[in-house]
């Protein structure tokens, strides 16, 4: 008896030990996962695919945006052939579009288009200079009067040769802008009875001729209307000819070359009067180009601006000053 009364303290404590433990145990559950530690360091970021260009400011949209070719600079002018200018015109060339070296070099006759002289001439180079071409590098090649604007693909890069703007002729080749504004006249015998005529209805009983393709041409249908119909010629020499053999009473040219044409030519013959101009903005000679030819957007600008900075009132006041002075026949 003395033996399990002095136990029962003992256990009873050990039992409540055990009961202590349990309790614990059932209050805490047991974690699902082992707690991650706390970083002792700032995490790194998972790179970019290329981290040196993420740090640059993306471009704003005008720094994207292409800078604009200047088509028309001398670097960036596309020729028939490479660093060449090539120029065509008609032979002979005629003063005072044209004038002679002694001697002529082959193959022109009367004018020489390669010396700079002459109105042509001048025009050409100076277009040439703004199109980035020195005067060594521009090549002239003969091309007849109505060759240069004929369908097709041209020779030349731009032909200059007293062509004026027709439409009909746009629709075949390209026209530049007017270099040249200009008045038909007539040219016939001194003393005949069409030399001391004055008036458009005046003119109207004689034989006119004119070379072909021309608006001299144009001029005797549309301006004079004569009774007779006008005679054609290939070429102004041939017309020449003709008024000089009596088989025309009279030469319808533009006035620059009625000058030439009496005080070289025919000097038995006498400019009788120019026609007037017809209304709006008058008849104006142009370059030719081919049809759709990138440089006639060029060609256009070295006109305007020649005209906007005097070059080209300079240029025909030195050549064209003293041959554009005509009586102007009345109605």
């Amino acid at each position: 008896m003395t033996m399990r009364t002095a136990l029962r303290p003992a256990a009873l404590a050990f039992a409540a030990i055990l009961v202590a433990a349990a309790c614990t145990s059932a209050a805490t559950p047991a974690p699902t996962q082992a707690p991650t530690a706390a970083p002792t360091t700032a995490p790194t970021a998972a790179p970019t695919q290329a981290p040196a260009e993420s740090a640059t400011p993306a471009p704003s949209v005008a720094e994207t945006t292409p800078i604009p070719v200047d088509e028309c600079a001398p670097a960036q002018i596309r020729t028939l052939n490479a660093g060449v200018l090539t120029i065509g015109t008609d032979n002979p060339a005629y003063p005072p579009y044209f004038e002679p070296s002694d001697p002529n070099p082959a193959p022109w006759e009367l004018g020489d288009p390669t010396n700079g002289k002459g109105f042509e001439s001048a025009v050409a180079y100076a277009v040439a200079d703004r199109l980035g071409f020195t005067p060594d590098k521009v090549n002239w090649i003969y091309v007849p009067f109505t060759n240069s604007y004929a369908p097709g693909p041209k020779e030349f890069d731009f032909n200059i040769n007293q062509v004026s703007w027709k439409p009909e002729r746009a629709e075949t080749a390209d026209l530049s802008r007017g270099y040249y504004f200009v008045s038909q006249a007539i040219v016939a015998p001194k003393g005949s009875e069409l030399s001391k005529v004055t008036t458009i209805s005046g003119l109207k009983p004689f034989q006119f001729g004119a070379m072909v393709g021309t608006t001299s041409y144009d001029a005797i249908g549309n301006v004079i209307a004569p009774d007779k119909e006008a005679m054609v010629y290939d070429t102004n020499d041939a017309a020449i000819e003709a008024l000089k053999n009596k088989q025309i009473d009279g030469l319808v040219v533009d006035l620059p070359t009625a000058f030439f044409i009496t005080a070289v030519q025919y000097e038995d013959g006498v400019i009788v009067g120019q026609l007037p101009q017809p209304v709006g903005e008058g008849e104006f000679f142009s370059l030719v180009l081919a049809k759709g030819s990138p440089l006639t957007k060029c060609v256009d600008q070295a006109i305007l601006a020649m005209r906007a900075d005097g070059t080209l009132g300079q240029i025909t006041q030195t050549w064209m000053a003293d041959k554009a002075n005509a009586p102007v026949f009345q109605p």
